[in-house]
């Protein structure tokens, strides 16, 4: 055989690899959007089973928030190192031990006999999913990498981040109601055999990051530094800020973040390359993950303690009412990625759905003791979701799209921690002033009253909403000022290789 025929048959098969792998894609982009569907589920699928676990197993109100908090404190402190991992070692082998660990520790969970059993089951859950959903992203960044397609794969993925949190709530009801709380646990083992299964058939390891070794004191500085930040806003909800316990964590944290930004400039092989934050559309979106990520606990969770408590509605009823705005968010989720950021750019479309988010949590606070759904509540939902929906697809696309291959998966962990240092600094934020807030409004008035005590809880709603809504156009001003005009190019150089 010729040299020339020699060279043509390995032109075509290099083309029909290509070509296989190509077909593949969409394949992956359903397993990756499967995994993140289970690690964000498990932000807010216990939560509505809480009371139950709680009368099964007998542990205090004091306790009950550690069943969150562990899995968020894990979560957070491991994001960097999971997402390093992947591009050290591999994202097939990330991918597929973080969602056996993932399905593994969930039955133990499920099982579990006692508080502690229950409470460390939790904290596993959330270590494999700080190595699962670095990976799960930066598996969809190197996949996709045709602008138009990326587009589309963006918006599925970031939808599902955005809604997930009220589809946990949805399904933990119906799992609650129907069957038992331990379900809401179990459920992660039928979803982690489909992942695993397609995981296993459809990708094929790559390590983009060989020639790279992990940055140990980077590591320990930054997996410090975060666990201190989450776990100094968690004591803000069960102590005081004035406590020790809250200020000393905050600033250990800041201190620890510092110190891990100085070491960066520093080490051989930076944990998180700082050319991957100094990039200014990169860094916009991801104050943009943050500041999502802290309003959005708003919406989740006082409108689930009003529509419950307030409104009557049950487990299930609850997850069902937020539905429209999960369909909202997709829908717009949509049109922002593939057809208004390609066309306008991320400084007109972000923004505006921060101030649309915005204009439908301040519509909120309008709701009252004797309030309907169908009026005070749902158009509501939709606005914000229409606003949602333009802000996170969009903002995790553009927070990871341009980086090197190789730092891939600690640029996509940076995306998740920044959505969970948000949720954890809203959290303690907004149930901070919405205690205070029905406090004042019992100041000189009679307690014992059912009206005024139901009036006070919706005084601490309405304020979460007011600062919820202050996040949002926070975020719109932060948004127009700090993305760059016009649309951005896509850069062939940058733009990451298929690995699959």
């Amino acid at each position: 055989m010729s040299q020339k025929t020699l060279a043509e048959s390995g032109t075509e098969g290099a083309v029909e690899a290509q070509s296989a792998a190509s077909s593949k894609r969409w394949w992956i982009l359903a397993i990756v959007a499967l995994a993140q569907l289970m690690v964000v589920l498990d932000a807010t699928i216990v939560n509505i089973a809480l009371p139950s676990a709680q009368a099964d197993l007998g542990f205090s109100d004091g306790n009950r928030q550690w069943i969150v908090t562990a899995y968020a404190l894990a979560f957070a402190s491991l994001l960097l190192l999971g997402g390093r991992i992947a591009d050290l070692f591999g994202r097939k082998p990330a991918f597929l031990i973080g969602v056996v660990g993932f399905a593994a520790v969930s039955a133990l969970g499920g099982a579990a006999t006692n508080f502690e059993m229950l409470v460390t089951a939790r904290a596993l859950q959330g270590a494999f999913g700080a190595l699962l959903a670095p990976a799960a992203l930066s598996l969809l960044n190197t996949t996709f990498t045709d602008a138009r397609e990326r587009a589309k794969a963006f918006s599925v993925y970031g939808a599902i981040a955005g809604a997930g949190g009220a589809v946990g709530l949805l399904l933990g009801g119906i799992l609650t109601d129907a069957l038992d709380w331990r379900w809401t646990l179990y459920v992660n083992v039928a979803i982690a055999v489909l992942a695993f299964a397609g995981g296993w058939l459809l990708l094929n390891n790559h390590r983009d990051a060989t020639n790279s070794k992990l940055d140990v004191p980077g590591t320990v500085l930054v997996a410090g530094g975060l666990f201190s930040l989450v776990y100094g806003f968690s004591n803000a909800e069960t102590h005081d800020w004035s406590s020790p316990a809250t200020w000393g964590f905050l600033i250990a944290g800041a201190v620890l973040l510092a110190a891990f930004t100085w070491w960066q400039t520093r080490a051989a092989h930076p944990l998180l390359p700082l050319r991957i934050l100094l990039d200014r559309n990169r860094a916009a979106s991801f104050f943009a993950v943050l500041i999502s990520g802290a309003g959005m606990f708003g919406v989740f969770l006082f409108l689930t303690y009003y529509l419950q408590l307030n409104l009557g509605f049950s487990p299930t009823k609850t997850g069902v009412a937020f539905l429209p705005m999960v369909a909202a968010l997709m829908v717009t989720a949509q049109v922002g990625t593939t057809m208004l950021v390609p066309r306008m750019g991320p400084k007109a479309v972000i923004p505006l759905g921060f101030g649309i988010a915005a204009v439908g949590m301040a519509w909120l606070t309008g709701i009252g003791v004797g309030s309907d759904y169908a009026t005070a509540v749902l158009p509501q939902l939709i606005v914000i979701g229409v606003g949602l929906g333009l802000v996170m697809p969009p903002a995790m696309q553009m927070a990871t799209g341009g980086v090197a291959a190789e730092d891939a998966g600690v640029a996509s962990a940076t995306v998740n921690a920044m959505q969970q240092v948000g949720g954890s600094i809203g959290t303690a934020l907004l149930n901070t002033l919405a205690a205070s807030a029905a406090t004042d409004y019992l100041a000189g008035k009679d307690a014992s009253s059912k009206l005024v005590q139901a009036q006070a809880t919706i005084e601490s709603y309405t304020t979460a909403f007011w600062w919820s809504a202050g996040f949002f156009a926070a975020g719109t001003l932060i948004a127009f000022l700090l993305y760059r005009r016009g649309v951005p190019e896509q850069d062939a150089d940058a733009a990451p290789v298929v690995h699959m």
